[in-house]
């Protein structure tokens, strides 16, 4: 079983968002698609509320490293 995520575990939620869409450019995505986003994960189990904008840019910049990685794959 998967390991139960928070909003601290920016790699592992950016390379969960990655493998869900990996077509998707993280950086055109709304902060407000990519907080629905992050909370819909099957093993996500952090409080909606406890987001900010700070932790949506660290979980956008932790997809793109996996997002350009997987560009030069």
């Amino acid at each position: 079983m998967a390991r139960e995520l928070d909003w601290t575990d920016t790699e592992e939620i950016g390379i969960q968002l990655q493998e869900m869409f990996p077509e998707t450019d993280p950086y055109s995505v709304r902060f407000t698609d990519l907080h629905k986003w992050v909370v819909q994960l099957p093993n996500f189990v952090g409080d909606p509320a406890k987001s900010n904008e700070g932790i949506l840019e660290a979980i956008q910049t932790a997809w793109h490293e996996e997002y350009e990685d997987a560009k030069d794959a």
